[in-house]
C-alpha cells in the first residue's frame, strides 16, 4: 500500500527517542529536545505519521513556531513527508489571520484595523505628554517595557506592582513608565491601529467571548503543534489555550536550557510545568545530538550541568553522534585587539584550508562588540556579514556621533587630549563616561558609543608621524581631526558590500542558526556574564547563553577572552562558566607551539577518549577518560610501573605520589605511550618530570623490566 509505505519512510531511520515522540499516542505530548537532536524531524514526522495513519487530517492541524523561517522549514519538510498543506505559522501569523477573518463578524462589518509596524512613534508622543524627554533609544526601551508589559498580560494600571515584582530595570521611574503606557493605549485608539499585541488580544477575545467564532476555529483547528515551546509568553500561551478550548491534543518541544528571552516575557514555565498541568502526557527526551562532535558536546554538558534554578530541573544531558573532532580551544589574550587580530587570521586561515566563509561565525554577548572583529576582519580582508543588526559605523547612533565629532574640530582647542575631546565632543548627544542607563536600546546605545571612546584610547597611543623635511621625522600626539580621519577611514571600508562572508552576530541572535566554525568572543567576567545581570535568575540565564553559543558549533570551536579591554588596561577574569582548566601554570601548554604575539597562553580543553565529555578534574584529565567510563588498563604494566615508582621513591627518600601520582600511573597503563611527545600530552607530566623519569617510563612501557630501571640507573638520569 501507498500509505503503508508512506509511514516506512516516516518512520525510516529515527533513533529510538525520535520514534517514540512520532508515534506517541493522542494527547498531551512533551518533547524535551536538546540542541541538535532533531527536534524539527521528530515533530513533523509525529504529524506526517498520524496524517498517513489515517489517525488526523492536514486541515486540522496547527503548527506554531517563532520565526517565519522555522515555519517554512516545517511547510518544506511537511510537503516533502507527503502531507502537505498543514499551516505552520508564527504565533502572530496565526492570530492575523484569524483576526482578518473574523473582523467583519467581531467588528460589526468593518475591517480590521491598521497594524503598527512599530511602536517609537506613538510611544515618542505619549512620553512627551507626559514629560518624558526621549531620545530614539529612550523611546525604543519604552516601547519594549510597553511590549514587555502586554505579553504579561499587565495592563497599565497594574505596570508599576508587576514591574517590581519582576525586578525590571527600567529607563524611567515605573509610574512614569505606567503614565507613558497608558498614553500610549489612548493614542493608539483615537488613531485607530493597532499593536502586534492587541492583534494576539483580539485573537484571545474573539474566541473567549464569541461562541460562534470559537466553534468555527475549533472546529478547524483540532490538533496542535508548538515549537521552542520555552519562549512562549503568556499572552502566547492563552492564545493556545483558547485554541484548544479545553482539549489536551497538543504537543509541545522546547529545551528549558535554551532560554534566553525572559527579558521579553517567554518563560520556561509552561514547559517545566506541562507533565503538571497534563497528568497523562507522554514526555520524550531527545539527547543524541546529531548537530556537533563529541569534544563540542561534552563542554556543553559541562557547562549546563552547573546550571540552577528552575529550568536547571529539565536539563538534557546530551551525547554526541557524530564522529570524533578537534578539541575546542580556550585562549586568552593580552587585550581585545589582540584577540580580535588573531581571530581574524584564524578565520582567513580556515577559508584558505577550504571552509567556505558563510560556515564560520563569530558571536559575541552584545552588539557594541563587533567593532573590533569588524575592523580585524577587514584588515585580514576577510568578508564578512553582520547578523540581526547593522554595521557598526552604519548604526544611528554612531553616524550621529561622527558628526558631533567633526563639529568638535571647530569648537575644541587642537591641543586637548584626544580621548579628553572625545569625551566633550560625545557629550553632545547625551553621553556621558558614567554607569550606562538602564533599558536595553538606551544600555546598548551607550556602550556603542564608549566603544568610540575606547578606539580614541587606542588610537592616542599610536602618535602620529609628522614628516619635516626630506630627512627627518617627528612624532606628535593625535588630534581630533586625525581622529575623525580615522574613523571615516574605517566607516569605509566597512561599508563595501559582501555577499558571502564570516558571519558576526550576537548570542541571542544566533539561537536557532548553526555554523561548521564558531569564535566565541569577549568571554571575560562582566561582559559574559554581563555587570546587569544581579540575580541568580539573570546570572543562570548569562550562563544559558553561553550553552547556547556552544552547542551553534558543528565542529570547530574557539573561546576566548582578552585579560584586559585595552593594552595596559585594568585586569579582568575569565568567564565564570568556563571549566575550570588545571592548567599546569599560566605558561603555554607543553610541547605547543609558542604564543603569537598578544595572546598571553592556550589551555586546551580536553575530552574523554571514549564518550568525548569534557574532563574538568585534574585526576580524569590525567587519565584521558570519564572515571566512569570503561577502563583499558594493562594491569602487568601498571605493576611494573607501581614497582619501580617504590624504588626511585625509596632512593629519592620522597613519598611515591611526589614520582607520580596513582592517577598518573593508571594514565600510563592505560594511555601506553611510547614517544616523548605522548608523554607529555599526560596531565601531571610536564619538562621536569620528563627529563627525570622520561626515558625509564618510555622503556618500561616498552616492555622492559624493572631492575634494568633501577634506582641507580635513575640516579645516573637525574645526574
Amino acid at each position: 500500500m501507498v500509505v503503508d509505505s508512506g509511514i516506512r519512510q516516516v518512520l525510516g531511520g529515527l533513533d529510538p527517542e525520535q520514534l517514540a515522540a512520532v508515534t506517541a499516542p493522542a494527547g498531551p505530548v512533551c518533547v524535551l529536545a536538546g540542541a541538535g537532536t532533531g527536534k524539527t524531524r521528530a515533530i513533523t514526522s509525529r504529524i506526517a505519521h498520524r496524517v498517513l495513519a489515517g489517525e488526523i487530517s492536514t486541515r486540522h492541524v496547527l503548527a506554531v513556531t517563532f520565526t517565519a523561517r522555522a515555519a517554512a522549514e516545517m511547510r518544506a519538510r511537511l510537503t516533502a513527508l507527503g502531507v502537505g498543506g498543514v499551516q505552520a505559522r508564527t504565533f502572530h501569523a496565526a492570530a492575523l489571520r484569524q483576526v482578518r477573518y473574523f473582523a467583519p463578524r467581531l467588528l460589526g462589518g468593518r475591517e480590521m484595523p491598521e497594524l503598527l509596524d512599530s511602536k517609537v512613534r506613538l510611544v515618542t508622543l505619549a512620553a512627551a505628554r507626559a514629560g518624558v524627554r526621549t531620545d530614539r533609544a529612550a523611546a525604543r526601551d519604552l516601547a519594549s517595557e510597553i511590549e514587555w508589559a502586554k505579553s504579561s498580560l499587565v495592563e497599565p494600571g497594574e505596570y508599576v506592582v508587576a514591574a517590581a515584582k519582576a525586578q525590571r530595570e527600567t529607563s524611567q521611574e515605573a509610574a512614569k513608565v505606567a503614565e507613558v503606557f497608558a498614553g500610549y493605549e489612548q493614542i493608539k485608539r483615537a488613531n485607530g491601529v493597532i499593536d502586534f499585541e492587541d492583534m494576539l488580544r483580539a485573537a484571545v477575545w474573539g474566541i473567549e467571548e464569541h461562541p460562534d467564532v470559537a466553534e468555527q476555529v475549533r472546529g478547524q483547528y483540532r490538533h496542535f503543534v508548538v515549537d521552542e515551546y520555552q519562549d512562549v509568553n503568556p499572552l502566547q500561551q492563552r492564545l493556545l489555550e483558547a485554541w484548544l478550548g479545553g482539549r489536551d491534543d497538543v504537543t509541545v518541544v522546547g529545551d528549558a536550557s535554551q532560554t534566553i528571552y525572559s527579558f521579553t516575557g517567554a518563560t520556561s514555565s509552561y514547559l517545566v510545568d506541562f507533565p503538571r498541568r497534563h497528568r497523562e502526557a507522554v514526555v520524550v527526551r531527545l539527547v543524541r545530538d546529531y548537530r556537533s562532535t563529541p569534544q563540542v558536546v561534552g563542554l556543553a554538558n559541562a557547562v549546563i550541568r552547573q546550571a540552577r534554578g528552575a529550568e536547571a530541573r529539565l536539563r538534557l544531558e546530551l551525547v554526541g553522534q557524530r564522529p570524533s573532532g578537534p578539541e575546542p580551544d580556550l585562549r586568552i589574550f593580552t587585550d581585545e585587539p589582540a584577540e580580535a587580530a588573531a581571530v581574524a587570521a584564524r578565520c582567513r586561515q580556515l577559508i584558505e584550508a577550504g571552509t567556505p566563509a558563510r560556515e564560520i561565525a563569530v558571536l559575541f554577548r552584545t552588539n557594541a562588540q563587533s567593532e573590533a572583529y569588524e575592523k580585524a576582519l577587514t584588515e585580514a580582508e576577510v568578508p564578512y556579514v553582520v547578523q540581526g543588526a547593522e554595521r557598526f559605523f552604519e548604526r544611528a547612533e554612531i553616524r550621529q556621533a561622527m558628526v558631533a565629532l567633526r563639529a568638535a574640530t571647530r569648537s575644541i582647542p587642537g591641543d586637548t587630549p584626544l580621548v579628553e575631546a572625545v569625551v566633550e565632543a560625545l557629550a553632545a548627544v547625551g553621553w556621558a563616561p558614567d554607569s550606562p542607563p538602564p533599558g536595553g536600546a538606551a544600555r546598548e546605545r551607550w556602550e556603542a558609543l564608549a566603544a568610540l571612546v575606547q578606539l580614541a584610547e587606542e588610537y592616542a597611543a599610536s602618535p602620529a608621524v609628522l614628516p619635516i623635511g626630506e630627512a627627518a621625522a617627528v612624532e606628535r600626539p593625535v588630534t581630533l581631526a586625525d581622529f575623525n580621519d580615522e574613523l571615516q577611514r574605517r566607516a569605509s571600508q566597512q561599508h563595501a558590500p559582501t555577499v558571502d562572508g564570516v558571519t558576526c552576530a550576537s548570542l541571542h541572535s544566533a539561537k536557532g542558526l548553526e555554523w561548521d566554525a564558531v569564535f566565541l568572543v569577549g568571554l571575560a567576567d562582566g561582559t559574559l556574564p554581563t555587570t546587569y545581570a544581579k540575580t541568580a535568575e539573570q546570572q543562570e540565564e548569562e550562563r544559558r547563553l553561553l550553552y547556547v553559543g556552544i552547542t551553534r558549533a558543528r565542529e570547530w570551536l574557539w573561546l576566548s577572552y582578552a585579560s584586559a579591554r585595552s593594552p595596559g588596561g585594568r585586569p579582568r577574569r575569565p568567564c565564570r562558566f568556563l571549566p575550570q582548566l588545571d592548567g599546569s601554570g599560566g605558561g603555554e601548554r607543553a610541547g605547543a607551539p609558542a604564543a603569537r604575539k598578544g595572546e598571553r597562553r592556550r589551555n586546551q580543553i580536553v575530552s574523554c577518549r571514549i564518550c568525548g565529555a569534557t574532563l574538568l578534574a585534574g585526576a580524569d584529565r590525567k587519565l584521558g577518560r570519564c572515571p566512569t567510563c570503561p577502563s583499558d588498563i594493562d594491569e602487568e604494566l601498571f605493576e611494573r610501573l607501581r614497582l619501580w615508582r617504590i624504588r626511585v621513591a625509596g632512593e629519592q627518600k620522597v613519598p611515591a605520589y611526589v614520582v607520580f601520582t596513582d592517577a598518573t600511573l593508571t594514565a600510563l597503563a592505560e594511555r601506553k605511550p611510547s614517544r616523548t611527545e605522548e608523554l607529555l600530552a599526560i596531565a601531571g607530566i610536564g619538562p621536569r618530570k620528563l627529563g627525570l623519569y622520561g626515558e625509564a617510563v618510555l622503556a618500561l612501557v616498552a616492555g622492559a623490566a624493572v631492575d634494568d630501571w633501577a634506582p641507580e640507573k635513575t640516579s645516573e638520569i637525574e645526574s
